[in-house]
């Protein structure tokens, strides 16, 4: 078989794909692309049995039809040297001899059965779910929460992002029991309500891809497995089996103590004020008064320590809590808006961290994080 396609085309979608091989792939076969070549279309398989992703790339021209597997890395290296050009394969699916013409040289690469390839999962028709989500809600929903993932071997739901389907809103939940993120659509819904567990892997291959993608986004899953269909692309994972803890028991419902403050200007000074934090608790304090917020930090083992005083509007009882400085920053520059809300109960409860000014009325927002104790 034989075909022409463009290096940087090619490249692009390779490079998309790759991202899914494992440094520690249990069959060497996995190392490799899997070409398949009909219907004018070179497709593009990348697995690492958990996660698969699969690309069509549309061709200048081609001959015949037929499957082989390419190194991977062999590939991307090379095409990474090429300006843009149309480069010809010419591939011997009897011996797996693949020649590269380029416009001034010829490369040769020995490629491998892709009958050897691992087959696709297949749906299961009797309780697949499916429903469509814009890209942008579905991209949206993956940012927002991805970061509070946990990467906990003992509680392998945690370690995934919880994607519950309803009939008024479409819902993205993830927590690794320190914070916690709920991100709420109200233009996302589904005629069926349903969940599931989408892991962090698969969940950061869709952020890499989604951004390019315009048209609305196909999701199906069953109880193994979620396919998500885009224009160019489709990626087929392995879902996180058990149920997610009920995360709506876990948020505090009564907030009589509210903080309004400049997100940036309190993202800088925590920023400055966490350098004087102990390095193995990363503890700041803060001390809210009426429209007073006062960020401070020590290390007692190096005699220094930090204090900042900022304006805010502050409506409570006078209050210390504290909180861990990574996770703070972390929480502050995954909310968008200009002003950010929090909401305190006592120093021994969880704060609630929102957007102030919401510019998309169909989003709702709400991160939660655990204090630590001030003198512990």
């Amino acid at each position: 078989m034989k075909f022409v396609v463009s290096s940087t085309e090619l490249l692009s979608h390779l490079q998309a794909i790759s991202r899914v091989i494992s440094n520690k792939n249990t069959l060497p076969i996995l190392d490799n692309f899997l070409f398949e070549l009909k219907n004018d279309e070179l497709v593009a398989t990348a697995s690492d049995l958990e996660s698969t992703l699969i690309t069509t790339i549309p061709l200048d021209s081609s001959v015949g039809e037929g499957v082989i597997a390419f190194p991977a890395k062999i590939l991307t290296d090379t095409l990474k040297e090429f300006p843009e050009q149309p480069l010809t394969f010419d591939i011997d699916l009897t011996s797996l001899a693949v020649k590269i013409t380029s416009e001034n040289g010829v490369f040769s690469i020995v490629g491998q059965n892709g009958e050897d390839f691992p087959k696709l999962p297949q749906r299961e028709e009797s309780g697949i779910v499916d429903i469509t989500v814009d890209s942008d809600v579905l991209l949206t929903g993956v940012n927002k929460t991805l970061f509070a993932t946990a990467d906990d071997e003992l509680r392998p739901v945690m370690n995934g992002i919880f994607i519950e389907l309803g009939n008024n809103d479409l819902t993205f939940v993830a927590s690794d029991a320190h914070k916690l993120v709920r991100y709420k659509r109200l233009d996302g819904r589904s005629e069926v309500e349903s969940s599931f567990i989408l892991p962090k892997k698969p969940a950061s291959l869709l952020r890499n891809i989604l951004p390019k993608e315009e048209n609305p986004v196909k999701v199906e899953f069953d109880d193994k497995n979620a396919f998500f269909t885009l224009s160019n692309y489709k990626l087929i994972c392995r879902l996180v089996e058990g149920n997610y803890p009920s995360y709506n028991s876990v948020i505090p419902k009564n907030n009589p103590n509210v903080l309004t403050i400049d997100r940036v200007e309190l993202y800088n000074t925590l920023k400055r004020v966490s350098v004087f934090s102990n390095p193995a608790s990363n503890l700041i304090k803060f001390e809210l008064k009426t429209n007073e917020l006062v960020v401070s930090a020590q290390d007692i083992d190096f005699s220094i320590s930090a204090r900042e005083r900022l304006q805010c509007e502050y409506e409570g009882q006078e209050l210390e809590i504290g909180f861990k400085s990574v996770f703070l920053l972390e929480i502050l520059s995954n909310i968008s808006s200009a002003n950010v809300m929090v909401e305190l109960s006592d120093p021994t409860r969880a704060g609630i961290f929102l957007p102030y000014d919401n510019e998309n009325a169909d989003e709702d927002v709400l991160m939660l994080l655990m204090p630590m104790m001030i003198n512990a």
